[in-house]
């Protein structure tokens, strides 16, 4: 009766909280992975995608006796084949293992599919979990197949802090993950309960990126080439194509404690600092648009020494240029002439000179979507780093910060006829072969300044390279525009710059200079003042590499003749092929005389297996023309 009585008290009374219990022991949802979308180039190559992974162990216990001693033998020798070291290494390291009774004996790791295929086929691997101890654990990880191309920008997968167009866009590649019930049941092993999963996976949404693989390639090697020369610090290249703002390529270069280059970080987008001579391009937009100065105002440079406010401005020609008009301060980048044209044209009223500034947007982020963009600084009048100094020192590129990206941006809107618009990285968001969103261009501001500023800037620009500090970069077969930029950097205590020089070199313009195609930054940091350290020199041939090599390409593309060959032996061949391949076959056809290529299609199109022997045209096959068909024979053709 006691018995009785608890059964019915486990039964009704406690029933449900057992029930509970035992779902809870022998009931779980197990979580199906959604796949993570890919990144794709303008031109549909894969920048990023999940590929699987996996480590291999070994329950070198389980295994019997008898098979044990009879493959272990075959088994290290492939495993030596595969992953290195000797086959008594290998063999060695079971047989300890097994002794030991080691059930969890690590083999290898990062292994591919394909490999992971290999090695599942190996000897006593081949028996499985239980019978050949095989373990392996799979993995999925994030994978470069083009390799460092734009590494930085591409970004990396949400445990590596997601920089890049990864982190921007996870939302839209992460998907939904699925789940599925399964059942606990004997030696350990969970069954689904269900044929469907309870809620199904959805993956991850592609993102095509703006960036353009041959462009990409050509600035990064560009760069990498430069920075190696100079062994400069680190360096970085964007070009943006003038009418969409589209970001065609970006690489950022630093050097590592080994002297190698590499994508560390994405100075492009995050390192704000003082542009230099730059920023003189903004300072004579600035004071054309105020009126205050034109292209022919005459300033007096002297000797390439000038005093102001207790502190000496120097130009880089040694003994000066004398009296010069605006314009050809810009091009032979005298600093000396833009501190006088600023001072004395907005030295009563230097808030109106920043406003102007300010109204172009050089004191606005970009707002990009991508994480880590550097604020720009554009001091003001009151500010606690504003001086008598401050006004002439901006005007020449000192004393503010900006971006490559934010400097780009601007003298894109002057290649633009003043349209400003949003640097943009990413295209589209798709869905296998559907459209989910299109990203058009973003405008920040439709007239910057008035077209005849506009006009007069470009005429300038264009005769730096002609006849200015950018002169070594001329050719006559074409044209580019642009401005170079020297500035100093870490040189708060002079005394020790003196004994360490440390110079940003940069070069900042736009090609074709007629009919502008693309704009192009090149910065690179702490080059070695031994070997050089103008902008000219150093960032200004990456800037003219890159220039032509697109204009190159592009040319070539836009005029070969897309006429094929015409090559009677190619082309009878062809005719024999698809005169073949059209039939129906009930027989084995006859392929001799075909080349080994088109023999294979035709072959194993109607379901036979081909193995060949030789090279060339077949000469003879295994199985006769007009025996019957068979699907999943092999035939045997040799070549010659």
């Amino acid at each position: 009766m006691a018995i009785i009585l608890r059964l019915s008290n486990i039964q009704i009374a406690d029933g449900e909280k057992y029930r509970i219990l035992s779902e809870q022991h022998t009931l779980r949802n197990d979580t199906i992975f959604a796949n993570r979308g890919n990144v794709f180039s303008a031109d549909g190559s894969l920048l990023a995608t999940s590929m699987s992974q996996y480590e291999i162990r070994m329950d070198a216990f389980t295994v019997d006796s008898k098979v044990f001693e009879k493959e272990i033998r075959n088994l290290a020798t492939e495993l030596s084949k595969m992953l290195g070291n000797s086959a008594s290494h290998w063999e060695q390291k079971i047989r300890k293992a097994r002794t030991n009774k080691n059930r969890y004996l690590y083999i290898t790791k990062k292994l591919g599919h394909n490999d992971y295929i290999k090695i599942k086929s190996f000897p006593i691997f081949n028996l499985g979990m239980y019978k050949g101890g095989f373990i392996a654990e799979q993995s999925t990880v994030r994978a470069h197949p083009l390799g460092k191309v734009a590494e930085r920008t591409i970004g990396y997968d949400d445990y590596r802090g997601a920089p890049g167009i990864e982190g921007a866009y996870r939302n839209y590649l992460k998907g939904k993950h699925g789940w599925r019930l399964k059942q606990k049941i004997a030696q350990g092993q969970w069954k689904p309960i269900n044929d469907n999963n309870e809620r199904e996976p959805v993956d991850g949404k592609d993102i095509v990126t703006t960036i353009d693989i041959n462009i990409q390639d050509i600035a990064h090697h560009s760069l990498l080439k430069q920075l190696e020369y100079y062994n400069a610090e680190h360096g970085c290249v964007v070009v943006m194509e003038t009418k969409t703002g589209e970001i065609k390529a970006i690489s950022n270069l630093g050097r590592s404690s080994v002297g190698k280059y590499y994508e560390k970080r994405n100075y492009a987008v995050y390192e704000s600092h003082e542009p230099g001579s730059a920023f003189k391009v903004m300072s004579l937009v600035a004071g054309l648009e105020s009126g205050v100065i034109d292209t022919n105002t005459v300033v007096d440079t002297g000797e390439g020494k000038y005093r102001m406010y207790g502190r000496y401005i120097n130009d880089s020609h040694r003994g000066g240029y004398g009296e010069i008009s605006a314009a050809r301060a810009l091009e032979v980048s005298s600093n000396i002439g833009f501190a006088r044209l600023i001072e004395e044209g907005f030295g009563k009223e230097p808030e109106k000179f920043i406003n102007i500034l300010k109204g172009m947007h050089l004191n606005d982020m970009l707002n990009l979507a991508i994480k880590g963009e550097g604020k720009p600084v554009i001091p003001s009048p009151g500010d606690e780093i504003w001086s008598k100094n401050a006004l002439p020192s901006i005007a020449y590129g000192y004393n503010l910060k900006l971006t490559p990206l934010q400097t780009l941006t601007f003298y894109n809107a002057i290649a633009n006829n003043g349209e400003m618009l949003k640097p943009r990285f990413v295209k589209e968001i798709r869905t296998w072969d559907k459209h989910v969103e299109h990203f058009e261009k973003e405008v920040i501001d439709s007239e910057i300044c008035s077209i005849e500023t506009i006009k007069k800037v470009q005429e300038i620009l264009k005769n730096v390279v002609v006849r200015g500090t950018g002169q070594k970069l001329y050719d006559e077969n074409f044209s580019m525009a642009g401005k170079t930029g020297t500035a100093r950097t870490e040189y708060g205590n002079y005394e020790e710059w003196i004994k360490d020089k440390r110079y940003i070199s940069s070069f900042t313009g736009y090609f074709p200079a007629e009919d502008p195609m693309y704009s192009c930054i090149v910065v690179v940091h702490k080059p070695d003042t031994k070997t050089g350290f103008y902008g000219a020199d150093v960032s200004g041939p990456v800037f003219k590499d890159i220039a032509q090599k697109i204009y190159t390409s592009n040319h070539i593309i836009n005029t070969i003749d897309n006429s094929a060959p015409n090559f009677a032996s190619i082309k009878n061949n062809f005719d024999s092929y698809y005169t073949e391949s059209n039939k129906e076959f009930i027989s084995i056809p006859n392929v001799k005389g075909m080349a080994a290529m088109d023999a294979i299609s035709l072959l194993e199109n109607i379901g036979l297996k081909v193995n060949l022997n030789g090279e060339g045209k077949v000469q003879d096959q295994s199985i006769n023309a007009g025996e019957k068909l068979i699907k999943g024979t092999t035939i045997v053709l040799n070549l010659i």
